[in-house]
């Protein structure tokens, strides 16, 4: 085979390739030329296909059909004059250059040197056989047809786009009207002689369709008021003509009547007429749209914490809007006594919003309206709830009123229902100032009858001179001061009603106290229930409480007249009490209160086997702790009292000392001001911070030496305190050591005689002793989780290890024995003791958790 006849057989094996790298790059010149042709071209289209030029002004249309044809044209233009067809020589380089050593441009070239030479021809033979069957190799190369370079801002994809949308949403018969849209009413229409189109668009909340007038024969014509009527009218001017009576247009409103385009919207009933050839009649009556209705669904439902829930429901034939609760106070059933004896003054109206479903359909749906109205002046006092609904056209529906009280926040500690009738005195009107203050007065003249949590005595005393100041002010008793006065007097009585809730014994009490004095006043079923719950939980509290503090020489020491019980007794007695309150036999519930009352005054819970084995180094930490913060207390209410004593010396002396004090214990240094109440001389002096050996001065010094033992005693524990280097056990150090510091001021304060800045830091130094006791707490559960593995198989000093049911351990080193614990004649009430006592275990949730899940296990089992 010779040189050319190799040449040419490997060009023909090209061709094909040859042929599609050729095409490949005409298609990427016609792409980069006329792409901006094609996006005009798209986005013409899209618009076309929408209809958009249906709607648009003829002026507006002409305007874009001109400059839209003139930038087609020139995007034409121009890439008519850029584009070149690619010749064969350049598809071959391209094509060359994607192959290696590029073959073809070999196969062209001529042999220079050593052309008679043999061997070197035979060289130069060898080498284009190579080159020739790389070139057989040879694939098209494919067209570069991006063109981001060319168009940054991706506008083909936007004209693309809006074509998709208009093929998906539009039709292709819109592009048929173009004609008549450029030509306008007075084109075609001119020849086919004139004609009308019309329409009726219903209010969106109706969700009716809308009418097309050419469709509808003349006669009558039913229409939601307010829907819009659109006409269009084709032809010479004045061949057609427009007569209404239905939109009660005037004024600028009307236009001529012969005008080619007119909207407005129906009002009354009336005529629609197209006046001229092809016109028509109607006689339009408004569709009937009845007004909203609105009605309360069961009954009012009121909660201890002042919650109300009623039900409502509402419906209209198209769906309600909004709503809205109006309480408008009874002046007719108003008590007019005491503080309410005044002219109240000017208060609006109680206006709220009513709950609208969110999902579903409002024409017919029910809802709940939930408010809390304690904090209101109204609250307690009789009021007129009316509901209103709005539907869409402004329509409004009332309910029937209902006559009620507004409720608001139940407070059954006498004290704290006390504050909050001043209060609403107060809120009631400024007038009542000074009765108010009078009240307060004397509720804090002798505050040891009446007052038990020393807490609230100083904050007390603050709001009453805050009170006075104000009522002695020049302009009078403002409003800010007012409703400063009135949110503290709400705060006191709230910390009263609820009382110490981190002390036990303290929630046991006032838990009993405030559903004995519910009874007493007849409280709804629900506030019955709610503080039953309260009961039931202060009750759980104290006797795990009891459990932890109580060992085995206390039960030793025990009388043995001590009554005891167990937790399902005292769940029975309480499911009983709570039987007969919803019986309505009050007074067997009282008696029963009264007798669960004296029972937890000397009650002995069952503890089992729980008391033997000893104490482990967090148990007596605990305990220390709770002994150092129940002595803490103690000393605190010692304070407490000798602080009273220096407010009321003696009975008979004016109380203007308590007024003054009042203000020192919180900080200010106020000279004393002679008292407008009691008899005897006016005092003045520093009394709120006596000095050493003054007013009791012995008894503040006493009080100073037992604090700095409680610190020493703090100061203790917390060196030898369990769980070091876990981060609860390092937090309940941290917190014990500010509890030792705020004791160290309160001693300081002490030896002062700053009886009042003694009890903050008193105070501030139990909530750190609660907070490391909780910490330790974390800390110890902790440590038992972890340790719980290690701990199985080993024996205690003291005996052998035993499960929670009292088994001891068998000499194989695993739990349990063949000893049954079930010996003698009462093994029922043996097996009864156990199950509660599993029961009760099982209800402490800071035990571990695989500990309970065991408890849980057996609880299953038996």
């Amino acid at each position: 085979m010779t040189l050319q006849t190799a040449r040419d057989t490997a060009m023909r094996r090209l061709d094909r390739p040859l042929r599609l790298t050729q095409i490949g790059m005409a298609a990427e010149r016609f792409t980069w030329c006329f792409w901006r042709a094609w996006s005009v071209l798209f986005a013409l289209l899209a618009v076309l296909m929408l209809g958009l030029h249906e709607r648009a002004p003829i002026e507006i249309l002409w305007i874009g059909a001109l400059v839209s044809g003139a930038a087609l044209l020139w995007f034409l233009f121009t890439g008519l004059r850029w584009f070149r067809w690619p010749s064969r020589e350049e598809a071959l380089r391209r094509l060359d250059s994607t192959l290696p050593g590029r073959p073809l441009q070999a196969l062209g070239d001529e042999q220079a040197v050593g052309a008679g030479d043999a061997a070197s021809q035979a060289v130069w033979a060898a080498h284009l056989e190579r080159m020739a069957a790389r070139a057989a190799e040879a694939k098209r190369v494919p067209p570069d047809l991006r063109i981001s370079r060319r168009d940054p801002y991706a506008l083909r994809y936007v004209a693309l786009t809006a074509l998709a949308v208009g093929i998906l949403f539009g039709s292709v018969l819109h592009v048929t009207t173009i004609g008549d849209a450029v030509s306008g009413p007075g084109g075609d229409g001119l020849v086919a002689g004139p004609s009308w189109e019309g329409w009726v668009e219903p209010p969106a909340y109706t969700g009716k369709p809308t009418l097309y007038l050419a469709d509808i024969a003349a006669g009558p014509l039913d229409a939601p008021k307010g829907s819009r009527v659109s006409l269009r009218l084709y032809g010479e001017v004045g061949a057609l003509s427009v007569d209404e009576t239905v939109s009660a247009r005037a004024g600028e409103e009307i236009v001529p009547a012969t005008a080619a385009t007119q909207e407005f919207d129906i009002r009354q009933d009336g005529r629609l007429a197209i006046m001229g050839p092809g016109g028509r009649e109607w006689q339009v009556s408004i569709a009937e749209d009845a007004a909203p209705g609105v009605s309360f669904d069961g009954d009012l439902e009121r909660e201890a914490s002042g919650r109300m829930q009623q039900g409502f429901r509402a419906r209209d034939d198209y769906g309600v809007v909004s709503g809205r609760a109006v309480f408008t106070l009874d002046n007719d059933g108003l008590p007019r006594r005491y503080g309410l004896a005044s002219d109240p003054e000017p208060r609006p109206d109680i206006v709220v919003d009513l709950p609208m479903t969110i999902s579903g359909n409002r024409a017919d749906f029910s809802e709940t309206l939930v408010e809390d109205f304690s904090k209101h002046a109204w609250a307690g006092l009789p009021v007129r709830l009316t509901l209103t609904v709005l539907d869409a056209s402004g329509q409004e529906g009332s309910s029937a009123p209902m006559d009620l009280s507004l409720p608001g926040r139940r407070f059954f500690d006498p004290l704290a229902g006390a504050l909050i009738e001043q209060r609403r005195d107060l809120l009631w009107t400024r007038a009542n100032g000074p009765r108010v203050s009078k009240v307060i007065r004397a509720v804090t003249h002798r505050p040891d009858d009446i007052i038990r949590d020393g807490s609230t005595y100083l904050p007390l005393r603050v709001a009453l001179r805050r009170l006075e100041a104000g009522i002695t002010a020049p302009g009078g008793l403002s409003e800010e001061v007012r409703d400063e006065v009135a949110e503290a007097l709400w705060s006191i009585a709230v910390k009263i009603e609820e009382g110490d809730l981190a002390n036990a014994a303290e929630r046991l009490r006032r838990a009993q106290e405030r559903l004995a004095e519910a009874i007493r006043n007849g409280a709804t079923d629900n506030e019955i229930a709610e503080l039953m719950e309260d009961l039931r939980e202060a009750m759980r509290d104290y006797m795990r409480q009891l459990a932890q503090q109580q060992n085995q020489d206390q039960q030793q020491e025990l009388s043995e007249n001590t009554q005891e019980i167990t937790g399902d007794q005292l769940q029975e007695l309480l499911d009983r009490l709570q039987q007969l309150m919803e019986e309505g036999r009050t007074a067997e519930a009282m008696q029963l209160l009264e007798q669960l009352r004296q029972m937890m005054e000397n009650m002995q819970i069952t503890q089992g086997q729980q008391g033997q084995g000893g104490e482990s180094a967090g148990e007596q930490a605990m305990r220390g702790l709770a002994e150092t913060l129940r002595d803490q207390q103690g000393l605190s209410d010692e304070a407490f009292r000798d602080l009273q004593e220096q407010f009321n010396p003696q009975s008979g002396e004016s109380d203007q000392g308590q007024g003054s004090q009042g203000d020192r214990g919180r900080g200010q240094d106020q000279e004393g001001e002679q008292g407008g109440e009691g008899s005897g001389d006016s005092q003045q002096g520093d009394q709120g911070n006596p000095r050493p050996g003054e007013n009791g001065g012995p008894d503040s010094r006493s009080l100073a030496d037992r604090q700095g033992e409680l610190q020493r005693r703090l100061d203790a524990l917390r060196e030898n305190l369990p769980g070091a280097g876990s981060e609860a056990g390092d937090a309940a150090r941290d917190a014990l050591r500010r509890g030792g510091e705020q004791m160290g001021q309160a001693e300081e304060a002490l030896e002062d005689g700053a009886l009042a800045e003694a009890l903050d830091g008193q105070a501030r130094a139990m909530e750190a002793i609660r907070e490391g006791m909780r910490s330790l707490g974390e800390a110890l559960a902790q440590q038992q989780q972890n340790g719980q593995g290690q701990q199985q198989g080993q024996l205690d000093r003291g005996g052998q290890q035993q499960d929670p049911l009292g088994r001891e351990a068998g000499t194989s080193g695993s739990l349990g024995s063949d000893d049954s614990i079930l010996q003698g004649d009462d093994i029922y009430r043996r097996a009864r003791d156990l199950l509660d006592e599993i029961r009760r275990r099982s209800g402490e949730r800071e035990r571990p958790q695989i500990e309970l899940e065991y408890l849980k296990r057996l609880l299953d089992r038996f």
